[in-house]
């Protein structure tokens, strides 16, 4: 261990937010002329009822404005209503190029009394609308270029044609349909301050992407406190929005314990995966077959922490082939050997914090900010030292002793260290 003379040079405290990613649950890209007054204000008025926060603007401005920018960003779906007149406006064209940028996030189009294959091959008024652009663009050939591509590439996707269907009905079925993907998108608490996290999820984001091809399943291991679960839950959080299905089983150990505690989690694993699906199963043995039968086809992401017993993932993931092309299995445990054993192809190892980052986390919970208070800088070293760089151990010194004098401080590592060296 280094002296405390040497971390205290060497010590610097990044900023730290916990702001959540996501400000809005859906945003609509719409042309106002066309759908602004009927549909769309339907539709906003339907996803608002159900508590969804919905954000859009009705504009025709040449430019499209940094607000609406942000809000897309911010946003965890994108409707995009593809009406007759939608290709007319620069602005909805910039913000369907902006929302597939974003590739954190889902997009979903309307086709509102066009077929999609008008949009897909720029027939009709799509057509006549980029070939307006063209001439109006002169020299910016090329921003043309990438609102046609945009505009093929969202009519591709996933999403709902409103046909004949009475506009009622229909946006009831929508509202249903995006309520249903919002949940695979919700994001888990990971920690009040997730220091350190960005350097573990690129390094296990390594391994996720190790293979493109078939099932791929990882471990993360490492001692009680180390972080495992906080580590699967900000994998957790990036990753659930890119499959058909996601689930995460939390605390499997505990839970199994209890009676019928594996059938339960079964029940779980299918119900958080197929959406408003209720399944009541009897064993666990055909817990298996459904999850066989079931899931064999889905691409999803399916994280098991807390396991200590073979039974565990014989019940919940016993073979990749149980899952979908393309689908990721995480298992957090703090035995290795167990993970190992059941195949898993690699195992990423759960490390202490550093120094400046252990340093920081310790002042958030003793301080409420990223480093100590003038005068306890020598103590907090001293506790950050006894702590070993285990975020559990750091953060229950630093609850512990916030708000204390600097002598109650002297008292409490004295008795700590007494301890610790018996």
């Amino acid at each position: 261990m280094a002296s405390i003379a040497t971390q205290q040079a060497c010590v610097s405290f990044p900023s730290f937010s916990d702001k959540a990613q996501w400000v809005h649950d859906v945003f609509i890209s719409f042309r106002g002329k066309d759908t602004g007054n009927i549909f769309t204000s339907h539709l906003h008025h339907a996803l608002s009822e159900k508590g969804l926060k919905t954000s859009f603007t009705d504009v025709d401005d040449e430019e499209i404005s940094a607000s609406v920018l942000e809000a897309i960003g911010k946003s965890r779906i994108s409707m995009v209503v593809l009406s007759k007149n939608y290709a007319y406006s620069r602005v909805c064209l910039d913000e369907l190029v902006k929302i597939l940028e974003c590739n954190g996030q889902m997009v979903c189009p309307i086709f509102y009394d066009v077929e999609p294959s008008e949009v897909r091959k720029q027939t009709g008024s799509f057509e006549k609308a980029l070939a307006q652009h063209e001439e109006s663009c002169g020299e910016n050939a090329e921003k043309v270029q990438r609102w046609k591509a945009a505009l093929k590439h969202v009519a591709n996707l996933s999403g709902w044609h409103l046909g004949n269907e009475h506009e009622a009905k229909f946006i009831q079925k929508t509202v249903a349909e995006v309520l249903t993907k919002l949940k695979g998108t919700s994001l888990l608490s990971v920690a009040a301050y997730p220091v350190g996290i960005d350097s573990h999820l690129q390094e296990t984001n390594l391994l996720l992407t190790s293979k493109s091809n078939g099932v791929l399943m990882i471990g993360i291991s490492g001692i009680c406190g180390i972080g495992k679960t906080t580590i699967a839950k900000a994998i957790y959080n990036n990753l659930a929005h890119q499959f058909e299905g996601s689930s995460f089983l939390t605390s499997v150990r505990e839970i199994s314990k209890q009676p019928q505690g594996l059938l339960q989690l079964q029940e779980i694993l299918l119900f958080e995966i197929l959406g408003d699906k209720q399944i009541k199963l009897f064993d666990t043995d055909r817990g298996i077959d459904v999850i066989q039968r079931w899931l064999g086809c889905k691409r999803v992401l399916l994280v098991l922490d807390d396991v200590d017993q073979r039974e565990q993932l014989e019940a919940l993931a016993r073979e990749c082939d149980w899952f979908g092309e393309g689908s990721r299995i995480i298992i957090t445990s703090r035995d290795e050997s167990l993970l190992v054993d059941h195949g898993v192809e690699s195992v990423y190892n759960g490390k202490e914090l550093n120094f400046n980052y252990a340093i920081q986390l310790f002042s958030w919970y003793a301080f409420k900010k990223p480093c100590p208070e003038e005068g306890y800088e020598e103590l907090a070293y001293r506790a950050v030292n006894n702590a070993k760089g285990s975020p559990s151990a750091l953060k229950l010194l630093g609850s512990k002793l916030h708000g204390r004098s600097i002598s109650q401080w002297k008292s409490e590592l004295d008795k700590l260290e007494r301890f610790r060296n018996k």
